[in-house]
């Protein structure tokens, strides 16, 4: 199918007289995914400087949902989703010990902290794809679920497991559980892809999950941080399933470089 020709987000479709206004209104990933980067970078303001208002904290919750979004939409049109699993799993192996070597080489009191946005991505990629070959092939799917049950099996069998953090560990070891955001978010991501082309589910999901996460705080006496993710459903609404510029690996490259940037200012700088 041409991707031009596909329908706006939660739209039936799109009337040559609303073309001006569908360019005005409506967004493609490339203008999500800065956005994103934009939020992003705010949160970790806040999360790397003391004394940053706490709004920082609360505009970067919507990031990555906002990234996970494009990320589900990307996964749909890839030509190749095993470059684009293994492009994600090198990223996440590539975090894990790029922030492993920033905490020996140059310690500090917190840390530089866990951010491995690409490993959550990489396993919602995985259940995405098991469950498709699951639909089409029960037998190919129940092998690829015991590939992935294995693979959780050897996250704490292996002896070099005990001397490794979960943090570390899982980078490298995929784990369904102990990913930056949890399964929680891996479940979101899954869920997102097998209702991003319906628009009232899409909606009533992201909703509940947003809902969830503010009782989860409240029991935990944590007021309005995960939470505010709810504010990120305006925009993804406004998605026209276009691509908008590439620069796919801009976005890599920034990950780990503006991270790697606000630590040392924050600790060494300033």
């Amino acid at each position: 199918m041409d991707r031009g020709k596909i329908p706006a987000f939660g739209r039936l479709g799109v009337h040559k007289n609303d073309n001006h206004r569908s360019e005005v209104s409506h967004m493609n990933t490339f203008k999500i995914k800065i956005i994103a980067l934009i939020l992003m970078v705010i949160d970790h303001i806040g999360y790397y400087f003391e004394g940053t208002p706490i709004w920082f904290r609360w505009l970067g919750r919507a990031s990555f949902p906002l990234f996970l979004f494009c990320m589900v939409w990307g996964y749909q049109y890839t030509k190749n989703r095993r470059i684009y699993l293994f492009r994600l799993y090198l990223m996440s192996v590539f975090m894990t010990i790029f922030g492993y070597a920033v905490d020996y080489f140059m310690p500090t009191e917190y840390g530089y902290g866990n951010h491995n946005i690409f490993l959550t991505m990489f396993i919602v990629g995985v259940l995405i794809s098991t469950i498709e070959i699951f639909l089409r092939d029960h037998k190919k799917g129940w092998i690829l679920l015991g590939c992935i049950f294995a693979v959780q099996f050897l996250f704490y069998i292996l002896p070099f497991s005990r001397n490794l953090s979960g943090d570390v560990l899982t980078g490298i070891i995929p784990n369904i559980y102990l990913n930056e955001y949890g399964f929680e978010f891996v479940a979101l991501g899954v869920l997102m892809y097998f209702l991003k082309e319906k628009k009232d589910c899409f909606i009533v999901m992201y909703i509940i999950f947003c809902i969830n996460q503010f009782s989860m705080e409240m029991l935990d006496g944590i007021y309005g941080l995960q939470c505010l993710m709810v504010l990120a459903l305006p925009i993804m609404l406004k998605y026209n399933n276009q691509k908008g510029p590439g620069m796919k690996y801009f976005f890599y490259i920034f990950y780990p470089a503006h991270t790697f940037l606000l630590f040392y200012l924050a600790n060494f700088v300033f």
